[in-house]
């Protein structure tokens, strides 16, 4: 193997793509997947990879940019709001799943202080299986979707004082975090919240300014990684550092741009992140001791279970809810192999230990996607007696009924009218425009629109066009324009398609897309036309009918010439023709109002 690095990355590209679409045919999801391929290459399967170790280091970015996303979708006010499921509902499961797992530790001849330590990091569940599986699952916006994230994001918080802990139980100093260090830490957080939102706007709107994509993927690449790496050197983790920053850039107008920008990047890292969790399944530790291991993950299960069940229904969810909520969250979380190693670090955990530990948690991953999928083909079997508890809450058809259905693309004079009409009717939108100093004037004046190109089918979906009902292209540019249209009638055959034309043969190729056109001066022009007719002695009610009937034969005409427009010949003869009709008709009807005007 001359070319190790370039092989290891097709082996593990060429596994995701072989495991995942296998796995997701049967109904079994990406993330075991993953984890299978990842079994498979790792040490005690085929051996394509050793060390498992520095490859789950590497991924880890993948779980970063998986929060910094979560972090996009939820304004500071709506994390105001999360506050009492994330300290209350969090701080619960934590404290009670951290006494029974560290009190069954006791009774295993654990010392106190390990047992501490050991069962707060077992209380702790995966952020980025959890948050897969309810991705997959479509249940992030579920009641228990939703209070199962708050209770993920506690146990982010909750890092810090346990790494600070770690050495003081175990008589060690200046090998990982101390109280001192906690301070500097919760300082740099408070430093970020403050300053991060006006620093990260303005350097978004410099750098879009520029018009380069590349170099607003690396930016979007910088601010993430970065705020990760600046927590991390602070002693926070490097997950909470990248939900911190998504949250101060989730009202900005770069929101929707931002995640198109970091979401390809997320899914594949997220991937090898979940193979090399496989990787670290040490399948020789589980075959030498399989009724340890084996009794240890049921006991994890079981009581994480346990407590969320309860919590979950103290919580007023209903007892389906419940069982998913306890279904998600009941593994062992990725946090706690970085406990597990500075524990024995600090002389807190024996290697023995530490090896039946990672085997527990890594296997409770692993089998976690297996298990909620049986649990949710159990519930299905009850859902005929189950279906009032499947009734949406109040908060979720609230937030279904504010969800926009309207989507403008282009916010020039064409759009602001559409745009102040709907603000008027209370109609709820999502505005897109492409020029950065379009986007900050508007902005300046209250308007809630973002920057980003509507031609591209990741901002799109980014925006929500999957619950758009009605597309409204008003790019200024007909060739952007048109590009646009094919795309949305590509992915959304459904919706109806409202589209800016900059002249007839613009329309023309509008209608062949089954977009309806409105040509952007034709309406202006008639009005214009009307008020010429008036200021010449002509009655306002015979200019308005003849206004009227002339754009009516002009739809007509245009058409007419739609079906022959690539026949310029066609395309003269029908105008002659049409010109000659129009004259006959207005002099038909002078004809007929003369005898009745003497």
């Amino acid at each position: 193997m001359h070319s190790g690095g370039l092989e290891l990355a097709l082996v593990l590209l060429l596994a995701a793509v072989i495991a995942v679409p296998v796995f997701k045919r049967f109904g079994l999801g990406a993330v075991l997947g993953y984890l299978a391929a990842g079994v498979v290459l790792g040490p005690h399967v085929l051996g394509f990879v050793q060390d498992a170790d520095r490859i789950l280091n590497a991924a880890e970015i993948g779980v970063v940019m998986l929060l910094f996303l979560i972090g996009l979708e939820l304004s500071p006010s709506r994390l105001m709001v999360m506050r009492r499921p994330v300290f209350g509902g969090g701080s619960v499961q934590v404290l009670f799943t951290a006494s029974v797992l560290g009190g069954l530790l006791l009774m295993y001849h654990f010392h106190w202080k390990s047992a501490l330590v050991i069962g707060t990091a077992l209380a702790l569940s995966s952020t980025a299986v959890g948050l897969q599986l309810l991705s997959e699952h479509k249940a992030l916006n579920s009641d228990y979707g939703r209070f199962g994230f708050a209770i993920l994001l506690f146990q982010d918080l909750i890092a810090i004082p346990l790494l600070a802990a770690i050495p003081l139980l175990g008589g060690v100093r200046n090998e990982t975090l101390t109280w001192q260090d906690a301070g500097i830490a919760l300082g740099v957080l408070a430093l970020v919240i403050v300053l991060g939102r006006p620093v990260l706007r303005r350097l978004f709107a410099i750098v879009a300014r520029t018009r380069m994509p590349e170099v607003f993927t690396a930016t979007a690449l910088l601010v993430v990684l970065g705020t990760a790496w600046i927590m991390t050197e602070a002693g926070l983790s490097a997950s909470l550092g990248a939900f911190v920053a998504g949250v101060l850039l989730a009202d900005s107008e770069f929101r929707h741009e931002i995640e198109s920008q970091i979401e390809p990047f997320k899914g594949l890292l997220l991937g090898l992140f979940f193979i090399a969790v496989g990787m670290g399944i040490d399948l020789d530790r589980v075959a030498a001791e399989p009724m340890v291991i084996a009794g240890g993950v049921a006991i994890l299960l079981l009581v994480k279970f346990s407590i969320l069940l309860a919590l979950g229904l103290a919580a007023r969810m209903s007892l389906r809810s419940a069982l998913m909520l306890g279904s998600v969250l009941w593994l062992g979380g990725e946090f706690a192999f970085v406990v597990f190693n500075e524990a024995q670090r600090a002389h807190l955990l024996g290697r023995i230990n530490h090896d039946r530990l990672v085997a527990i948690v890594s296997l409770s991953m692993a089998i976690t996607p297996l298990l909620m999928i049986g649990l949710q083909r159990a519930l299905q079997l009850r859902k005929p007696e189950a279906r009032p508890e499947h009734a949406p809450d109040a908060a979720l058809k609230d937030a279904g009924a504010q969800r926009p259905q309207v989507l403008i693309a282009g916010m020039g004079r064409f759009g602001q009218v559409v745009a102040r009409l709907l603000t008027a009717q209370r109609i709820p939108f999502v505005a897109l425009e492409a020029d950065p100093d379009t986007v900050e004037d508007l902005r300046r004046f209250g308007n809630q629109l973002y920057y980003g190109d509507p031609t591209r089918p990741d901002l799109l979906r980014s925006a929500g066009a999957e619950h758009i009902r009605v597309f409204v292209m008003a790019m200024d540019d007909p060739e952007t324009n048109l590009r646009a249209v094919r795309l949305v009638r590509r992915m959304y055959p459904g919706a109806t398609v409202l589209a800016r034309a900059r002249n007839r043969q613009h329309a023309w190729k509008l209608l062949d897309m089954s977009a309806e056109p409105f040509r952007e001066v034709f309406g202006s022009s008639l009005e214009t036309s009307e008020r010429v007719l008036t200021a010449l002695g002509i009655p306002a009610e015979i200019a308005r009918d003849h206004v009227q009937r002339f754009r009516e034969h002009d739809e007509q005409l245009l058409k007419a010439q739609h079906l022959v427009y690539d026949d310029e010949a066609a395309v003269m003869q029908t105008s002659r023709d049409a010109r000659a009709d129009l004259m006959h008709l207005f002099e038909a009807d002078a004809s007929d109002t003369k005898p009745g005007e003497s």
